[in-house]
């Protein structure tokens, strides 16, 4: 992986925190103790509740080292209270597709992306269309269905 910096809201950086202490505790001794039972059964080639334990174990030791490469490389979201000159990671933006109703989106990383709950990332393609942006400029984003013309109203 590449050293890309990770936007995480403070709540998203201590939600992680404690995901990573609940996979590295807890669900790795259960999935241990999952592999020791299945273990002392006896003939590993055909025990199905060992080969499900090895995939569980790889699956969460694959979502443990994606946590902490987020986390080592996390960049806190400052909140900022207030009208802002340009868009940035962490703002707050009102933005309208031509004759649509205005929706507001709040700007965060990767990681916090939520669409559907008004959370769009700064790598998505309306979050790189607008980035550096202020109130009044008109972009274009380059979505999958095809360019959108989009007038930024507000920044806060």
């Amino acid at each position: 992986m590449n050293d890309r910096v990770q936007y995480l809201t403070p709540e998203g950086y201590e939600r992680l925190k404690l995901e990573l202490e609940e996979l590295k505790g807890a669900r790795r001794d259960e999935i241990a103790s999952r592999l020791r039972e299945a273990i002392s059964m006896g003939d590993l080639s055909e025990n199905a509740d060992y080969h499900k334990a090895k995939e569980d174990q790889a699956f969460l030791e694959g979502r443990i080292n994606e946590i902490e490469y987020v986390l080592q490389n996390a960049k806190i979201i400052e909140n900022k209270v207030g009208k802002r000159s340009i868009v940035e990671v962490g703002a707050s933006v009102t933005i309208q597709e031509g004759d649509y109703e205005p929706e507001t989106f709040y700007l965060v990383g990767v990681t916090e992306a939520d669409p559907r709950n008004g959370r769009i990332s700064n790598e998505s393609p309306i979050g790189k269309a607008i980035i550096g942006k202020k109130p009044g400029d008109k972009v274009v984003a380059q979505t999958p269905a095809g360019p959108i013309h989009i007038t930024i109203l507000n920044v806060e």
